[in-house]
């Protein structure tokens, strides 16, 4: 079977929303150290290699919103798309405790390889889908409870922006009405980061977005993804009314 990058789910869905995924799988692609980083399987399947249940989440929250979704087919590990180009860390070689034996002696060739096979055709594909008119993007993510050495975090649900609140702001408010829920603000980490997916395909375009960040202990299994995304799709609509956009 001929590698995919990327894929697409309703790419003809006629909502303003495009929900985005940028680490949707732990796929090492075969053509990369013949699929297999060297990693034991319990890292694969852990937060270092992709984002656990963000994938799920997305997907179906593209049904309920009648949305496009776009989710990046190969491991963070193998390459970042939510890096720049220039970020030192696009190619990781240690993370959260645990070398990366495949990309120990990755070079400037290895690493143009991989941007060519998985991260440009990626982001060409995101491109395309987010120049339609007057799209507003969701982009999601999950975190892991705790890194190692570190103390547990509380948040539920964190809501990752730059300068542009015109969409994060409402959200906050909406997911702050919810009285069981621990919400984050630019946590559990800052949402301004030059080169990365937003930056790339909102900031320099002036489109509204929202970054959501998903414990990913809550979202680890199918009840808990389709209940996240059944929750999710209602506020964002209140959330894009409130914004006036």
């Amino acid at each position: 079977m001929t590698y995919t990058p990327f894929f697409v789910h309703g790419e003809d869905r006629p909502s303003r929303w495009l929900i985005t995924c940028d680490h949707a799988t732990n796929l090492v692609p075969p053509e990369i150290c013949g699929g297999d980083l060297g990693l034991a399987r319990e890292d694969m399947e852990r937060h270092i290699a992709y984002d656990v249940g963000a994938y799920e989440v997305s997907r179906h929250l593209g049904e309920l919103l009648d949305a496009p979704v776009i989710a990046a087919n190969f491991s963070r590990l193998v390459i970042d798309p939510n890096r720049g180009e220039d970020d030192p860390t696009l190619l990781m070689k240690l993370y959260d405790g645990s070398i990366i034996p495949g990309n120990r002696h990755a070079d400037a060739a290895e690493r143009e390889r991989r941007l060519n096979m998985c991260y440009r055709p990626y982001h060409d594909a995101l491109a395309r889908l987010a120049a339609r008119p007057a799209t507003v993007i969701v982009s999601m993510h999950s975190f892991t409870r705790q890194l190692r050495g570190r103390d547990p975090r509380p948040w539920h649900i964190g809501i990752l922006h730059t300068e542009d609140e015109r969409l994060s702001r409402p959200l906050v408010a909406q997911l702050r009405a919810e009285d069981d829920l621990c919400v984050g603000v630019n946590e559990p980490y800052s949402g301004v980061l030059p080169g990365d997916a937003i930056d790339k395909h909102c900031t320099a375009f002036g489109r509204p977005n929202a970054l959501i960040e998903i414990r990913n202990d809550l979202i680890g299994e199918h009840d808990g993804q389709r209940a996240w995304a059944d929750r999710l799709a209602p506020i964002l609509e209140r959330a894009l009314v409130d914004s006036g956009l």
